[in-house]
């Protein structure tokens, strides 16, 4: 699962061929969600709050790239990286 940033001890991944909705997956520490890329909402999962708010903050900033990064992991290519939060 290719690795497309990491910020603050945060962990942003997407699978190849994975199922709708366009999504990714947020890791840190011992905690995991997935994120909607559209709607910006956690799906699946649980995260400390003022992580997941760094997390949506960050994906607000990049939601096109993450579209794109999902389409090409749609299609077994390697996604680029995302610049991370600062």
């Amino acid at each position: 699962m290719p690795i497309i940033s990491r910020f603050f001890g945060i962990i942003i991944r997407m699978f190849f061929n994975e199922h709708a909705p366009p999504h990714f997956h947020a890791e840190y520490g011992e905690y995991r969600v997935v994120v909607d890329i559209n709607t910006l909402e956690a799906i699946e999962g649980h995260f400390p709050r003022r992580a997941l708010e760094l997390v949506l903050d960050w994906a607000e900033l990049h939601q096109k790239e993450l579209l794109q990064d999902w389409s090409l992991c749609q299609q077994h290519q390697q996604p680029t990286e995302i610049e991370p939060l600062e």
